[in-house]
């Protein structure tokens, strides 16, 4: 796996109160109903204040996160299939992944299919004849 350089953020568009726990999934990789259901354990089990304020200190201190307009976050999630290994990681089942790669690769085969009937077509000859001249 590569290291890069990973920042805590929050994510108020996937967030439900400030996207505190959206930013904390990113950054551990981890599913965002899996660190909604451990902060609010850890806040109905031990210091319930102090988790309260910790969250409410890390909405204001953290930055938002920056989305650039040619990059979406739904643009990523198409160009690149991620695989969890584990139930707590952030992707998609293997079975899933499968799917999805079977379909983009036979949308691909489909393409590749007609550039070469168009290739091999009378009309592309004589295209190629005409800019010729």
């Amino acid at each position: 796996m590569s290291r890069l350089k990973r920042e805590l953020y929050r994510d108020p568009s996937r967030g439900k109160i400030a996207g505190v726990c959206a930013g904390l999934s990113d950054y551990f990789n981890m599913e965002l109903w899996l660190v909604r259901i451990l902060f609010i354990t850890a806040v109905l089990l031990s210091g319930g204040p102090l988790f309260i304020v910790v969250y409410v200190a890390c909405w204001f201190i953290l930055d938002k996160r920056e989305v650039t307009p040619n990059r979406s976050s739904d643009a990523k999630d198409e160009d690149k299939v991620s695989v969890k290994f584990k139930v707590w990681q952030k992707g998609e089942p293997p079975r899933q992944a499968l799917y999805d790669l079977k379909d983009r690769l036979s949308r691909l085969d489909g393409r590749i299919q007609n550039m070469e009937r168009y290739v091999t077509s009378p009309e592309f000859t004589v295209s190629r004849e005409i800019d010729k001249l």
